[in-house]
């Protein structure tokens, strides 16, 4: 069935969108200004770039206001359908996960490429697999055990890529490529956490996905912006306190900085309204069409950041990152069941002895999206 103009536009707008929200956070990582000593300094500041991506969720709250506002007159709209007398405090759990992993993540995408992030981020479906066959009492089917081996076997190309060859004037070393590289690993842990929690505990309560997400946004912008306070008199240790005072977060510096170079303002901004509009576009094309086609859109996503990327010059190309990407994503669309069959009647067997699919990589709350 063809696409509409208006599903054209919606994947146009979450493959851009998503892009975006990656490639800003790595650009703002990539530039240098004047703290609040006066040195020149690389801006790393994960958990103020974190709370930026929930300030960004938290106007998709302000939007599904504004949508239900409007239309509140008119029978409601798709984006506001759903149950919406619950206790927000119910997402408290899944917003803490989410700010964990995220901040986890942001740390890991200072010491590494972005290509390699947004890979890396592919393993959820691993986590996601193992937890729901422990809590949630799935059955993970052959078709679903193949993808999860071709994802952990384009993981492992790109890791040993990513520690046997360094790009030319890398600044960073090979052990910050690999470190790097085991936290955004290890934040995908998190991450499959709070796609389970939701699963079991917010998943059958109907909650429109875009209210989740904003709520989920304000626990965690209130939670991040008291830890901020405690992090700037926390001493960091090496390696992790590239800022004025040396601790785990300096706000102040990181808002001086922004303050003295335009283009991270710019590169933060992008970030903020990115991930406001890519959720918006996910949920948007899980409801119009389905969570299958929001994977095949996430792995285009991934490939236009590696060819940004490359373009850039912020790594050069490794044919082993090729071999890699193309398992990875193999493997995430045989999980996901997009590789088409032998067969129309292995076709229909499949589909007889298929498991409903656990998540995808990137999916909001319940549409959750980072």
């Amino acid at each position: 069935m063809a696409w509409t103009s208006h599903q054209r536009f919606l994947g146009v707008m979450l493959v851009v969108t998503g892009s975006i929200n990656s490639l800003s956070t790595k650009w703002a990582d990539k530039l240098q200004a004047k703290g609040s000593d006066g040195q020149v300094r690389d801006f790393e500041h994960p958990f103020l770039q974190a709370a930026a991506m929930f300030l960004g969720e938290m106007l998709c709250l302000l939007t599904f206001k504004l949508v239900q506002y409007r239309t509140k007159n008119s029978g409601g709209h798709a984006l506001t359908n759903g149950n919406q007398n619950f206790n927000p405090f119910v997402l408290m759990p899944a917003a803490m996960f989410d700010l964990i992993g995220t901040s986890i993540m942001y740390i890991g995408l200072t010491l590494t490429y972005v290509s390699s992030f947004q890979m890396f981020r592919g393993s959820i479906i691993i986590f996601v697999a193992v937890l729901s066959m422990t809590f949630l009492d799935r059955r993970i089917i052959r078709r679903e055990w193949v993808g999860i081996v071709s994802v952990i076997i384009g993981l492992v190309v790109v890791g040993v890529t990513d520690a046997l060859y360094q790009s030319p004037g890398e600044s960073k070393g090979r052990n910050s490529l690999i470190t790097g590289d085991l936290l955004i690993i290890v934040a995908q842990v998190i991450s499959s956490c709070q796609m389970v929690y939701e699963e079991k505990y917010v998943a059958g309560q109907n909650i429109p996905p875009l209210q989740a997400v904003g709520w989920e946004g304000v626990f965690g912008f209130s939670v991040l912006s008291g830890l901020l306070v405690i992090f700037y008199w926390t001493p960091a240790p090496p390696h992790f306190g590239n800022n004025a005072r040396g601790t785990v977060e300096d706000v102040v510096d990181g808002l001086v900085q922004i303050g003295n170079n335009p283009l991270i303002l710019l590169a933060t901004l992008g970030t903020i309204i990115s991930i406001a509009f890519f959720n918006f576009a996910g949920i948007s094309v899980t409801k119009e069409m389905s969570a299958t086609t929001r994977m095949v859109l996430d792995s285009v996503r991934t490939f236009v950041i590696w060819m940004v990327s490359l373009a850039v010059s912020w790594q050069a190309f490794h044919w082993q990152h090729l071999i890699g990407f193309a398992v990875l994503i193999f493997g995430m669309c045989e999980y996901n069941g997009v590789v088409p069959r032998c067969s129309r009647a292995a076709a229909a067997r499949a589909d007889d002895a298929e498991s409903p699919v656990i998540a995808d990589a990137d999916r909001p709350a319940p549409d959750n999206e980072q």
